[in-house]
């Protein structure tokens, strides 16, 4: 188990830090929007990925925890139903991606858990390092969530880090500040989540943050009627965040983490 979850470390650190830097590399060379205040805005996303890395670590069950405990005990359906392994795999991250899709449209539809998830949203430009933007809490219910849906699913280890993987590349991805060609977003709109397709979910405007929920795969906005392919305004001239906390104070670590506690007037 120890060896396990050692390879999956080394594989997530080593594929979030080669996608982190092609992501700054892009942003750099060509950016989708102005000035994304890395100043104001970066010491408070990265000061809370480290503190969500650093609780993670310490959670006493992992995604791929979750995958050795089904092995151990030959627990879940993928342990009662005989698939080939390949499909397998391919039906956990499928499985796996719409379970994200739900919890992230739930988490915006329901108050007490809006006022977690909020915190990512108020972030007040979009770039790769929003998506390291998410309140402990979130964190912690998300992982749970994921472990209870990987030990009732009875995944394979491959599965859940190939699904780790791709989810955390393809967040930072499509919040990045990257410019693609128009033809090429709306080819792949129909597949993967695309920066553009995305950004409409920071739209400050309630109706346009409350749709395009997907994470990596489109598919599902456009089967549950979330979908929605372009903002009122321009991609390059939109206001992104939302009408509370946001001013730079906003964007301090202590601020961020108090952020759900503390009342505002206006709702999402």
């Amino acid at each position: 188990m120890l060896e396990t979850l050692s390879l999956e470390n080394i594989l997530r650190i080593s594929a979030f830090t080669l996608i982190a830097v092609i992501m700054v590399v892009w942003e750099l060379l060509f950016p989708r929007r102005g000035s994304s205040r890395k100043r104001v805005r970066w010491p408070g996303n990265l000061g809370i990925f480290l503190i969500n890395t650093s609780m993670l670590v310490l959670m006493p069950i992992t995604a791929v925890g979750a995958a050795v405990f089904s092995i151990q005990y030959q627990f879940g359906i993928f342990y009662w139903v005989e698939f080939e392994f390949w499909p397998k795999v391919i039906l956990c991250i499928l499985i796996l991606d719409l379970l994200v899709y739900w919890q992230h449209r739930i988490f915006h539809m329901i108050e007490p858990f809006w006022r977690i998830h909020r915190m990512h949203h108020t972030d007040t430009a979009f770039d790769f390092t929003t998506a390291l933007r998410f309140h402990p809490i979130e964190i912690f219910i998300s992982m749970l969530i994921k472990a209870a849906a990987i030990i009732l699913l009875g995944a394979p280890v491959f599965a859940v880090i190939a699904f780790e993987i791709i989810l955390n590349g393809s967040a930072m991805f499509n919040h990045g500040n990257i410019k693609i060609p128009l033809t090429m977003d709306r080819l792949l709109r129909w597949i993967i989540v695309t920066p553009d397709m995305h950004r409409i979910h920071h739209s400050i405007d309630p109706k346009e943050h409350n749709m395009n929920y997907g994470f990596f795969l489109s598919v599902w906005d456009r089967i549950f009627g979330s979908y929605l392919n372009q903002p009122r305004q321009s991609q390059t001239t939109m206001p992104i965040g939302l009408e509370i906390f946001n001013q730079d104070s906003e964007a301090r670590v202590d601020r961020l983490i108090t952020q759900p506690f503390r009342k505002s007037t206006i709702s999402q």
